[in-house]
């Protein structure tokens, strides 16, 4: 179950959630389009896997 933040409602939640899934996304496609990644690139790239599908979880769960 979601925790929920102190303050904010289910639905704010919902929208600051996609709000980072959106952005997590658009990073992700900046880095795809790259011909190759710098070692600290890669590591971002992994990061931001997990962070999407963790992201997507949260959002999922709230939706429940």
């Amino acid at each position: 179950m979601e925790r929920m933040e102190i303050g904010a409602s289910k639905e704010d939640l919902l929208t600051r959630l996609s709000a980072e899934h959106r952005a997590i996304k658009e990073r992700l496609r900046q880095l795809d389009r790259h011909i190759s990644l710098t070692s600290s690139e890669q590591v971002e790239y992994a990061q931001l896997k997990k962070m999407k599908l963790a992201t997507k979880d949260r959002i999922r769960a709230l939706e429940d």
